[in-house]
């Protein structure tokens, strides 16, 4: 049996379909006699009912009509009855170019609010204050949160004021573009972060063209650092930007790659030039230290060093072979894609780095290991020959890694399976056994 609330979105959308003609009263008695004297399913309830009262079946929703609190983290085909109550258009960059989407708030009947981003808004406009049925949306999760996702399939239709009516004092969470504007540092960005003010010393800058739907565009981007940190920009509007020096951006947002920031902004940002004491970029080209939890609650980071020990040694470690084509780690000759092919010889190291409070993948290519253990592929190869036995370099990684203490210099990504950094630069650290106790000390003298 469904309860009221569970129930309250099919009758008012039978209300919808017959045009207000039957009220609502009628429609749940007869929906409730349906359900729980007849037995009849749901839809072919909704669906007889309209037939009943000389209605359209073929308008009803897809059969997924839900409230705002129903909502999963990542559902499909969804359709839900809400009122926009703030939208704003923004830009982003989507692969390399340029994307105009909407995004803002909905709200239901309940009170309950869910942020939305609408892919598409040449097709479809939504418009703050109004109500809307939402056919075919789909939901991702952000922050724990599911938030309305709106592409090609999505079907809007506007609907009487009287419909959806909010309770009076709803909160509406901010979205981040219509916030307050937020000043940060490169160690606090974070993915989909907006009406950011920043500011930092250019290290790099490079023009390119891109190709976009109004033709071609030039932007400019590069490295730009504070004391906390390095980070990728994009500029889509020449702001005749300078290496080496100091910028305030006012309104940037943040569009991340698998979790490592990347600062952009464009037409509706503001440049200026603060006066006054900044690191040299000398200063800011030093290594910048962070530890993985620390990492870890940003979502990734650019060119940072961890230090940690080696907790774990992962398949694929020691003597590898790779397809020519996709460079894809092949078995016995054959590449999931490619099928058989000449296969190409390789070295890389994966561990598991643990920093005592928390743990991220490292993954070194034939470089970093040939440098860090002080063998070339041409000599492993030759190992591999004389003892007939690739897993032998494997096993010697493994003795010269396990418990090892370590430094790495790399990006750190984040995805489904967590942590994992792409090194750089590695080294074996040295523990300055005084400093690690009087560290410890501190801290137990804290607690």
């Amino acid at each position: 049996m469904m309860n009221n609330e569970e129930i309250a979105p099919h009758v008012k959308e039978i209300v919808r379909v017959l045009e207000g003609k039957v009220k609502e009263e009628d429609i749940r008695r007869d929906l409730d006699n349906y359900l729980d004297v007849y037995r009849m399913s749901l839809e072919a309830s909704k669906r007889y009912i309209v037939r009943k009262y000389g209605g359209d079946p073929n308008a009803l929703t897809s059969g997924n009509m839900k409230t705002l609190a129903q909502l999963g983290l990542n559902e499909g085909n969804v359709d839900i009855l809400v009122r926009v109550m703030s939208s704003v258009t923004r830009e982003i960059t989507v692969s390399g170019m340029p994307k105009t989407i909407q995004s803002g708030v909905l709200a239901d009947e309940a009170g309950t609010t869910v942020k939305f981003t609408l892919w598409e808004p040449s097709k479809i406009d939504l418009k703050a204050g109004e109500n809307y049925l939402i056919r075919y949306a789909y939901t991702r999760e952000w922050n724990g949160q599911p938030e309305i996702q709106l592409g090609n399939r999505a079907v809007v239709e506007q609907r009487p004021q009287e419909e959806v009516t909010v309770p009076e004092g709803v909160s509406v969470p901010s979205t981040g573009s219509y916030s307050a504007p937020q000043a940060v540092k490169v160690s606090e960005l974070q993915d989909n972060m907006y009406n950011l003010i920043f500011t930092g010393r250019i290290l790099s800058i490079q023009k390119r063209e891109v190709d976009t739907r109004s033709g071609k565009k030039t932007l400019f981007s590069g490295i730009i650092a504070d004391e906390t940190g390095r980070v990728e920009f994009t500029a889509w509007e020449d702001f005749d930007l300078h290496e080496g020096e100091v910028i305030t951006i006012s309104n940037a947002y943040v569009k991340g790659w698998k979790g490592i920031p990347r600062i952009s902004f464009g037409e509706r940002s503001e440049i200026t030039r603060p006066e006054g004491e900044f690191p040299t970029a000398e200063e800011l080209s030093k290594e910048v230290r962070r530890t993985i939890s620390d990492i870890e609650s940003t979502g990734g980071a650019a060119d940072v060093v961890v230090r940690g020990t080696v907790v774990d040694i992962k398949k694929g470690t020691g003597l590898i072979f790779r397809c020519p084509e996709c460079r894809r780690v092949v078995l016995k000759g054959v590449c999931q894609i490619h099928g058989k092919v000449q296969q190409v010889p390789d070295l890389r190291i994966r561990v598991i780095l643990d920093d005592g409070a928390a743990a991220m993948t490292a993954v070194m290519r034939k470089e970093v290991t040939e440098e860090l253990l002080d063998i070339t592929l041409k000599e492993a190869l030759e190992e591999a020959r004389e003892t007939m036995n690739i897993e032998a370099i494997a096993k010697r990684f493994e003795d010269q890694l396990l418990a090892k203490p370590m430094e790495l210099r790399g990006n750190v990504m984040s995805d489904e399976y967590g942590l994992s950094m792409n090194v750089k630069e590695a080294k074996f650290a040295t523990i300055d056994v005084k400093s690690e106790a009087e560290a410890l000390l501190a801290r137990m003298e804290v607690i």
